[in-house]
């Protein structure tokens, strides 16, 4: 599967991305914090990727995107949201199935209503959380104080790198780290914890397309029962799930038992 790769000129800033050559619906690929859209591999070089549109950008400050015009503007949930509509909007795309994960799924629960053309959402490493409860959506991990840190050192790149996308581990993973801006880091945690954006708890309770949650078993960062507990009014299949042996990013380190299930949540929300 030959996989093109462009730069668009945004009002956000230059936005790389990767895209596939299928044919069907698209589908819009949202990284994680200090990552890019390298790690959804699996995803672009497969089977999904000859039979879907993927669209894999790079969030503004990270991978081979430039850094935002406007730090104060793109950093944060709402920010990246808006820059990856504007995306779509560019490459011609008027409706899309969108899969985020981590600080890319808490970016997907935004589009919701900034994207009408939102077919359906699966998120992975998201708790939907109140601004009151973050404390309850996530863990307390001995690298979570490094979501929101501005300065990394070499040690600092290296765990963020091991923690969240755990095995294979593959050494583009610290340059993809080292790269981000990480102002990035700092004013998108700074806003997240002041609660700016919607309240995500309220957004999975209301009105949304089809959403799937699903999270490895062994997540480092998120709890796992929180979101089990939480409110959705339309959740894909009735439940949350689970894959054993997988931890922050499943696409990435249990590719064979992910994506039978994307699949699965692509074909049921798919609209010819």
């Amino acid at each position: 599967m030959a996989i093109s790769q462009k730069i668009l000129e945004t009002s956000h800033g230059k936005i790389a991305v990767r895209e596939t050559g299928g044919s069907g619906t698209a589908v819009l690929l949202v990284h994680g914090n200090s990552s890019s859209s390298a790690v959804f591999r699996s995803q672009l070089e497969g089977p999904l990727g000859e039979r879907y549109h993927m669209i894999a950008p790079d969030l503004p400050g990270h991978g081979a995107s430039g850094d935002a015009l406007d730090p104060q503007r793109s950093y944060s949930m709402e920010g990246y949201a808006d820059a990856m509509t504007e995306v779509l909007g560019l490459l011609g795309v008027d409706k899309a199935i969108v899969f985020g994960w981590s600080l890319g799924g808490h970016i997907g629960l935004e589009m919701i209503d900034r994207f009408p053309g939102l077919l359906g959402l699966m998120i992975t490493g998201t708790p939907p959380v109140a601004p009151e409860e973050v404390g309850n959506g996530f863990k307390s991990s001995p690298h979570m104080h490094l979501a929101g840190q501005e300065i990394f050192n070499a040690a600092d790149v290296e765990a963020y790198a091991r923690s969240t996308c755990g095995e294979p581990f593959e050494p583009f993973l610290i340059d993809t780290v080292a790269r981000t801006d990480g102002r990035a880091r700092r004013l998108m945690f700074e806003k997240f914890a002041a609660g700016s954006g919607r309240n995500q708890r309220e957004i999975v309770a209301g009105k949304t397309p089809p959403l799937a949650v699903l999270n490895g078993i062994d997540e480092p960062f998120v709890n796992t029962d929180f979101v089990a507990r939480v409110t959705f009014s339309n959740l894909w299949e009735g439940k949350t799930h689970l894959i054993d042996k997988s931890g922050h990013a499943p696409f990435w380190d249990s590719p064979d038992r992910f994506n039978p299930i994307f699949a699965r949540f692509l074909e049921s929300v798919d609209q010819p």
